[in-house]
């Protein structure tokens, strides 16, 4: 883009944006007899991690998302069992890469990029769910907001990975299917790449800060992001 300081670093969300969230899908079936009840599961889950934050407070995102699937089991009048959370944990840790991710992650490396992820989900045992997925490779680090316990889009967040590689926010620039990650990521000073996967889409209103780079596509947005950066 004209006048945008080139970025040297690709910071790049994990869950949905990476890996495939609808794998999950079956859970809710089974316990809610409706997939769809993935989708108010997840927004609840950003809606109150992000309350935790407002608030001062934390919780592990891990520890969260049971509470809030018990929760939204209760608001529905169906009971969540103790092994309902276990495979809803176990599903999150097993979660595939989309098919558009590792070409967009190979095209970034080759033009130079520094890649890195940063996810809400505390930092996991070995083999990682980047590992499972077949993608950690890609990356040179991973990082969690567990270490400042404040949830995205908290400015710490983004400053975090920004001091932890020695670098500016405006050198890096988020990638993520979630509009609030790369609202919250510009409002810290980082470019923002806005990938509209399924049920997740722009909001057009005054204020509301537009992404520098937008397709729903990883692959395009990738090349969108070289193309700018003088790749």
């Amino acid at each position: 883009m004209p006048d945008q300081k080139p970025v040297s670093t690709i910071v790049f969300d994990v869950n949905e944006t990476l890996l495939d969230i609808t794998t999950l899908e079956p859970l809710f079936a089974r316990v809610f007899g409706d997939a769809l009840v993935l989708r108010e599961w997840f927004a609840e889950l950003i809606l109150y991690s992000q309350t935790m934050t407002l608030s001062g407070r934390y919780a592990p995102f891990g520890a969260l998302a049971g509470g809030v699937l018990r929760m939204v089991g209760a608001n529905k009048a169906v009971a969540v069992t103790d092994d309902d959370v276990a495979e809803l944990k176990s599903l999150i840790g097993s979660m595939p890469a989309h098919p558009d991710v590792a070409p967009a992650l190979r095209k970034l490396r080759e033009a130079g990029f520094r890649l890195v992820t940063l996810t809400n989900s505390p930092p996991s045992p070995a083999p990682t769910p980047l590992e499972k997925a077949g993608i950690a490779d890609y990356f040179d680090r991973s990082f969690s907001v567990d270490e400042v316990a404040q949830f995205k889009p908290h400015p710490a967040t983004y400053q975090m990975v920004a001091g932890a590689l020695d670098l500016q926010t405006d050198d890096l620039c988020m990638v993520a299917c979630h509009l609030w990650d790369t609202i919250g990521a510009q409002a810290a000073g980082c470019q923002g790449a806005f990938l509209t996967r399924p049920n997740n889409n722009l909001i057009k209103a005054e204020n509301v800060p537009q992404p520098h780079y937008l397709s729903d596509d990883l692959v395009d947005l990738a090349k969108q992001i070289i193309a700018a950066n003088g790749g």
